[in-house]
């Protein structure tokens, strides 16, 4: 069998079909939708100052059946990649993916990069069985584990507002002080530099385990253009806040998004509080509100995802208590080069 890599070509619609239908059809969690077509034509075409991203694909005597997608941080992180493979259900086991991964290595080590990174759902006790072949390559090539998180599950139809009410009024009473905002799509002017703020503090507030990644350096530019990317995407955004009204900056901000399609399915995103207004009960509160936005302009919506470090126990109590249930596990890999 001969096994060829080639760059995938943005302007080449026919390669770009190719690279869409194998990522399509080549989802490990069943229960995870594949991103839209919109979605991944943004990937390919979007120009970012923060992050340079590369697809090739591969061919099994002349058929494509394996992708790749290599990210570049272009602006902090300047020794690591991700690596992201796929490689169809029929063709696996035939060194396509090992073939990928090789690919992928000596393009990152072209960059002048010296680690890699990438991911893999497994299976938690008592919960549903994952394919466990992602989990077994990344063992092979000498990847490690350097960060263990816990993907948990809203499903909408369970969700009890009175118990919500509950939480909430008992919030409030550690409250005082503070208000909330909402917005849909960008983030108004006013607010900017407070999100920028903190959408800069997730990587050293969040637990890392052992990952090597850097805080990352977030200004009004930078948020302005993801949001632009996300646009781009179809991607809508909710956005819930409190505001300490003495200092009038943002103390706490939350955000889902859903994807153009499916409609059923959204991400729950950053959740985060200003370590100097932390003992107040604002991620709960911001998140519940926030729940309940995305709920009144998202009918159709049955699902929200979301991820967090398996260390992390006060947001996963939070997740919890709004009624988030835990699905399985995700493995961060990591591997020096």
């Amino acid at each position: 069998m001969d096994i060829t890599i080639s760059p995938l070509d943005p302007a080449d619609p026919t390669t770009v079909d190719q690279a869409y239908g194998i990522k399509a059809a080549s989802v490990h969690v069943p229960d995870m939708p594949p991103s839209s077509r919109q979605w991944f034509d943004t990937v390919i075409g979007f120009q970012r100052s923060d992050e340079r991203i590369e697809f090739a694909l591969a061919y099994l005597d002349g058929t494509p059946v394996g992708l790749i997608k290599i990210e570049f941080p272009l602006l902090d992180n300047l020794d690591n990649a991700g690596l992201d493979i796929q490689v169809l259900p029929e063709f696996r086991r035939r060194g396509v993916g090992r073939a990928l991964y090789a690919y992928g290595v000596a393009r990152v080590r072209d960059a002048g990069r010296s680690r890699i990174m990438g991911h893999s759902a497994d299976t938690m006790p008592g919960g549903v069985t994952r394919d466990p072949a992602p989990t077994a390559f990344a063992q092979a090539l000498g990847a490690k584990s350097a960060l263990v998180e816990v993907r948990r599950r809203l499903d909408i139809g369970t969700v009890d507002d009175a118990a919500l009410d509950a939480l909430l009024a008992e919030s409030w009473q550690r409250a005082t002080g503070y208000e909330l905002l909402c917005w849909t799509g960008s983030v108004p002017d006013e607010h900017i530099d407070d999100i920028a703020y903190l959408d800069g503090r997730l990587i050293t507030d969040a637990p890392m385990g052992d990952l090597e990644w850097e805080a990352e350096q977030v200004d009004a530019a930078r948020v302005r253009e993801f949001e632009a990317f996300r646009h781009a995407q179809g991607v809508r955004g909710y956005h819930v806040v409190a505001r300490h009204l003495d200092s009038g900056r943002i103390a706490a901000w939350t955000h889902i998004t859903c994807p153009a399609e499916p409609d059923w399915h959204a991400f729950q995103q950053i959740t985060i509080v200003d370590p100097d207004h932390r003992g107040h009960r604002l991620g709960l509160i911001v998140k519940i509100e926030n729940l309940r936005l995305v709920m009144r302009h998202e009918p159709a919506l049955r699902s929200i995802d979301t991820w967090n470090a398996d260390s992390n126990r006060h947001m996963i109590a939070i997740n919890e208590a709004v009624g988030y249930r835990a699905v399985d596990i995700w493995q961060n890999w990591q591997q020096t080069i």
